[in-house]
């Protein structure tokens, strides 16, 4: 049997650890990538790079392309990374025979990813999650009337298009986009691997510093609370493959789930590097937690400590931290991630610019779903098993 692993991104550092962990488990490592270079590829663990069709712009040749390297390269392990997760799944159905494909059916991830959807299911099912409509519903305008509201793409990431309004202000009923109760609280991240609703392992997190809408510096922590959310909803879905969330945990220490994200987020970094893999392969492998408590991405957090000029105190706190933080990308034994990540980020870089764009901005913007682009099967939304973000411990 062959034992060669496609990852169908290559742009985030969450997909090194994943692309490291195989190659440590003897594994061939090939990594798929709209973009011709980015910090997987850079890695001595990655046998092959191949260049890909954009999934939101043309999900069908992404697909097209994926399947052109599984052939070439008898794959057998298809491994998502973000949010192309959306747009890869259909290959559950398309890939040769023995090919496993590490995602839920599209219907199941679309319907988890549709923040209106995830906050249905959840509040139906006991779980603790603001009030949220649809937009143009009579529900939202009692939403808005009644407290402060956020309002966001009912399928964003990164932070795009979120709004705060308080109570009663007037705002812009946009088709498709939801209405969300705002929680007040400490925000909170959670990212788990789970086998049939069985969680193998679950990390809780918070951002720890944060470059516009998503954290570059991660903190592990403690709560029981949100791992037993986690495993709740894993259960009552019967969740197989990597499943976050995002929560707000209030003042009487509650947590609020306020969006689901079906796939990989950066809490992967607090796994054991080794463990993953088989834990991806095998429901019954061991899936620890590294030592570390405190991650970081070097370079934004580097961006991140120069903006504290000229404010020598705040500026000389952020460069102690810089320098005594372990950066997720680094191993004396694979360097180049990091240090040719300013080299291997280019394209997102120059996107980020051209455009006026956060970097999680630019990362993202040809990996999302849109809901006008064409689904692998019909209809779209149909009802799946399972019925949405402000500032994020989520980097990539």
């Amino acid at each position: 049997m062959s034992r060669t692993v496609l990852l169908t991104l290559g742009r985030l550092p969450k997909g090194l650890d994943v692309a490291r962990s195989f190659a440590q488990a003897g594994w061939r490592v090939v990594v798929a990538d709209p973009f011709a270079r980015h910090v997987v590829g850079a890695s001595r663990c990655v046998a092959r790079s191949i260049q890909v069709a954009s999934p939101a712009d043309d999900p069908q040749r992404f697909r097209e392309d994926l399947l052109d390297a599984i052939e070439a390269w008898d794959v057998s392990f298809v491994a998502p990374v973000s949010e192309e997760i959306l747009h890869a799944a259909p290959l559950r159905d398309m890939s040769p025979a023995g090919v496993r494909v590490f995602a839920m059916p599209q219907d199941d991830l679309l319907a988890a990813h549709d923040k209106a959807q995830f906050a249905s299911f959840a509040r139906a099912n006991g779980l603790t999650a603001p009030q949220a409509a649809l937009a143009e519903s009579p529900a939202a305008q009692d939403i808005a009337a009644s407290g402060p509201f956020v309002v966001k793409p009912r399928h964003a990431c990164a932070g795009m298009g979120v709004r705060r309004y308080p109570a009663g202000a007037i705002w812009r009923r946009e088709p498709g986009a939801l209405v969300q109760r705002l929680i007040v609280g400490e925000e909170r991240s959670a990212c788990a691997l789970v086998h049939e609703g069985h969680v193998q392992g679950c990390v809780v997190y918070r951002g720890a510093l944060m470059s516009g809408t998503v954290a570059v510096r991660f903190e592990r922590v403690e709560d029981p609370s949100i791992a037993r959310w986690v495993a709740s909803f894993a259960a009552a879905t019967r969740w197989s493959g990597f499943l976050s969330f995002d929560f707000i945990v209030d003042e009487s220490g509650v947590p609020h789930a306020i969006e689901c994200n079906p796939r990989l987020t950066s809490g992967v970094h607090f796994f054991e590097t080794a463990d993953i893999a088989p834990a991806m392969v095998d429901p019954s492998a061991p899936l620890r937690l590294r030592k570390e408590r405190v991650l970081q991405q070097f370079w934004p957090c580097l961006s991140e400590t120069q903006a504290r000029l000229p404010n020598l105190r705040a500026f000389a706190g952020a460069l102690g931290a810089l320098f005594a933080t372990r950066d997720v990308t680094w191993s004396w034994r694979d360097p180049w991630p990091l240090v040719g990540q300013p080299w291997s980020a280019w394209p997102i870089i120059a996107r980020a610019r051209a455009g006026g764009r956060s970097f999680g901005e630019a990362a993202s913007m040809d990996l999302v779903w849109r809901e006008e682009a064409p689904a692998a099967s019909q209809p779209l939304m149909r009802a799946p098993r399972v019925e949405g973000r402000e500032r994020h411990a989520d980097a990539s």
